[in-house]
């Protein structure tokens, strides 16, 4: 079996305020930077038990270059930094992998589920629609595997996110590490969630993964709403794009790829 992962931080047990998220930020990151790793380590593990030969791990949050690779398992292949592939998150995930997993997502920009929701750039955009659904990060990467094929069987994260994927994916196996409240976390225990991560990862590959196969649409319309009019406008020029509005842009077409690559090119 082989299997994929795309980590982020901003899920992980008990992240609550952005400079736990900052490696510019050591005197508080280096604590969450290794409990990232445990929990990616934790899914790893986890799938090791349930057959996995080969996994992929993609560090996905914002340098790309957070996980610890010496407290990986010795058949993780670690993705770090950023090659400027449309896929982004899921960088080389193709119709070769079984599963896909996501460890540390949060919920979607505009969402009280975690104090650092976002799509994307919380900087650059109010939000983000693919078929007039508000779509996440979760969303957006779940797609790419299923242009592919490829089951999404697994998410941890924050109780918000967990409760998006269960509407959206009801036989993908969540892990909620936390519940926002405000700009505060309520976290379970770093160590039962590294637990219960891997007991339900293993569980997950175990199970019909193609129960967790998402239908592909025909066509997608991408809508995406910018902080700055500025940038709406000039992400209008992009081939096929039209402006809603003074800060909103609309995009439309048959092939997914289109919409991740327009996503690079404009966000």
């Amino acid at each position: 079996m082989k299997v994929y992962i795309s980590a982020d931080m901003e899920g992980i047990t008990g992240v609550t305020h952005w400079d736990e998220v900052d490696h510019n930020k050591p005197a508080v990151y280096t604590q969450f930077q290794e409990r990232m790793t445990k929990e990616v380590a934790a899914a790893c593990e986890g799938a090791t038990q349930a057959g996995a030969k080969e996994i992929w791990v993609k560090d996905a949050h914002y340098s790309g270059r957070n996980i610890l690779s010496e407290q990986l398992p010795n058949n993780v292949k670690l993705i770090r930094g950023w090659s400027g592939h449309p896929y982004s998150m899921v960088q080389e995930l193709d119709s070769t992998f079984d599963a896909l997993m996501m460890v540390g997502y949060h919920s979607m920009a505009g969402m009280g589920g975690n104090p650092l929701a976002h799509t994307l750039s919380s900087a650059k955009l109010d939000s983000v629609y693919i078929n007039d659904q508000q779509t996440s990060e979760f969303f957006l990467h779940g797609n790419v595997a299923a242009k592919h094929g490829v089951p999404l069987v697994f998410v941890s994260g924050d109780a918000g996110l967990c409760e998006e994927v269960q509407d959206v994916s009801p036989n993908t196996t969540t892990h909620a590490t936390m519940v926002g409240v405000g700009d505060s976390t309520i976290s379970i225990q770093p160590e039962e969630s590294r637990k219960a991560i891997q007991k339900k990862v293993k569980a997950a590959l175990s199970g019909d993964l193609k129960s967790c196969l998402w239908k592909h649409p025909n066509s997608f319309s991408l809508k995406i709403r910018y902080v700055k009019q500025q940038a709406a406008y000039r992400a209008s020029h992009y081939t096929g794009a039209s402006l809603v509005d003074a800060k909103t842009v609309l995009f439309e077409t048959k092939d997914y790829d289109e919409i991740m690559r327009f996503i690079l090119f404009t966000v």
